[in-house]
């Protein structure tokens, strides 16, 4: 699994040092079903804790339980009333992206707390069917909540992806976990997955081209996914966009979009004619490799039962083949408590 270590510093300390992690807080034990990366994590909050001290250790522990009990963020203010005034408005410039962005997405910021803001993070894979993952946060869960993040993809293959895992058992060799990823296959595309021991037990596949006009395909171009996850439903946004509901219970579809015609611009670039080139020459190919994954989804449905409530979360590069880059910037995640 990607990242070795785990900064334990709270947000508001990230803004007043310009460092990574997370406070003080107590968290709740983590579920045994939850390995084999829940008991690393656990063993590295510990650890960790008692590392930190002194001044700012008054501003993180009263953040984090501000945060973890209040029902709206910027009760986070009156919670750090014996602090001094630079300290509570740092605490609301914290949140500030996240509470102006959050009704982009139907989402009242009264009904739960900012749980983490993350730094840029660059995960990199190379070969054939790669996975890494990356969260400076991993001793977080969540089960319904609202994660963003502008993504850049450099792939090989444009069917390999960048996205968000949650949900997830943490086991990196047969995962049990929800994906949402985009992809640059057939000028922009995303997918949802489950999967249940590793195996593909759910899918859905969205062609972005008739939903998000904005939608950047290209190497090394800047989209920003979000999503919000409610139960059994999850808001799928591109750019702002929604561009799918997708109702977990229910099994994949017995019939799928078709992607689009690929045809090169006449004013294109002469890089831009290769990425239209390759990706001419890995559609037929990358559509057959779609099919298959959706048709196992079918078949393993009913055996696995892929209904997952809760579980860890975190930055994803998936890698068909080759080198997949992903980089995520101006990330969130905001846990809905009501």
């Amino acid at each position: 699994m990607h990242k070795k270590t785990i900064p334990l510093i709270v947000i508001i300390l990230l803004l007043l040092s310009m460092a990574c992690g997370l406070g003080t807080q107590k968290l709740n034990p983590i579920s045994q079903t939850l390995t084999p990366l829940s008991a690393a994590v656990e063993g590295t909050i510990t650890a960790q804790a008692a590392d930190i001290g002194g001044a700012d250790d008054k501003l993180a522990t009263a953040y984090a339980k501000a945060t973890a009990t209040s029902a709206d963020v910027f009760a986070t203010e009156t919670a750090l009333g014996s602090l001094n005034d630079a300290s509570r408005q740092a605490t609301a410039t914290a949140a500030a992206p996240v509470v102006a962005e959050l009704p982009r997405y139907g989402i009242d910021p009264g009904l739960g707390h900012v749980a983490w803001l993350h730094k840029p993070v660059t995960i990199e894979v190379n070969g054939y069917q790669q996975t890494s993952f990356a969260n400076d946060y991993q001793q977080i869960t969540a089960k319904d909540f609202v994660m963003a993040a502008d993504i850049s993809m450099h792939t090989f293959n444009s069917l390999s992806a960048c996205g968000f895992m949650f949900r997830s058992n943490g086991n990196a060799t047969k995962p049990t976990q929800y994906m949402v990823v985009i992809t640059r296959y057939a000028t922009g595309y995303m997918a949802f997955t489950a999967t249940v021991d590793g195996e593909m037990s759910n899918m859905r596949t969205i062609y972005l081209y008739a939903q998000d006009k904005t939608f950047n395909w290209q190497n090394d171009a800047i989209n920003r996914l979000a999503v919000v996850v409610r139960g059994e439903m999850i808001d799928a946004y591109t750019n702002g966009v929604l561009v799918s509901t997708i109702d977990t219970s229910q099994p994949p579809p017995d019939n799928q979009q078709s992607p689009p015609s690929i045809e090169i611009p006449a004013n294109a670039n002469p890089a831009q004619v290769q990425d239209y080139q390759n990706l001419i020459a890995q559609n037929s190919q990358n559509t057959d490799l779609v099919n298959g994954q959706m048709a196992t989804a079918r078949k393993n449905f009913a055996k696995n039962k892929p209904i997952l409530t809760e579980g860890l979360l975190g930055f994803i590069d998936v890698s068909q083949s080759g080198q997949s880059k992903c980089t995520f910037s101006n990330g969130w995640l905001f846990i809905i408590e009501r």
